[in-house]
């Protein structure tokens, strides 16, 4: 069921997305100082290619003081606006039902667009 998932979420737009946010995440390594914002901005696009089967999990200080100071400056700079598209999408996707599984896999990727330095999705073990 989570390859299927993966298939027909990479097909309708999740290859898209990723690559597009990998794309972005480039040009923001292009500068110095966005280094650290465009590798998060890489790993939600390698995340979002392929969200069902994966968690959202902790890294070991995820609530340190330069996660949380990286946290804010991505909120103020990228990270309300892609949450904001992700949960647009959740709700387009929860009309239906079945769309359901994709709208779960959007509201998990909100959390990550959100508060992405400190955590990350990885495959459910």
């Amino acid at each position: 069921m989570i390859l299927i998932g993966n298939i027909i979420w990479l097909i309708f737009g999740g290859f898209v997305t990723g690559a597009g946010y990998i794309i972005g995440g480039i040009g923001i390594c292009l500068t110095i100082v966005g280094i650290p914002f465009g590798v998060e901005t890489i790993k939600l696009g390698i995340a979002s290619m392929s969200p069902f089967g994966r968690e959202i999990v902790e890294d070991d200080n995820p609530n340190s003081t330069l996660k949380i100071v990286l946290n804010v400056i991505w909120i103020f700079l990228f990270g309300w606006e892609i949450a904001m598209a992700h949960l647009v999408l959740a709700a387009l996707f929860a009309i239906s039902l079945i769309g359901l599984p994709f709208a779960e896999q959007h509201i998990k990727l909100v959390a990550i667009a959100l508060f992405p330095f400190g955590r990350d999705l990885r495959k459910v073990r």
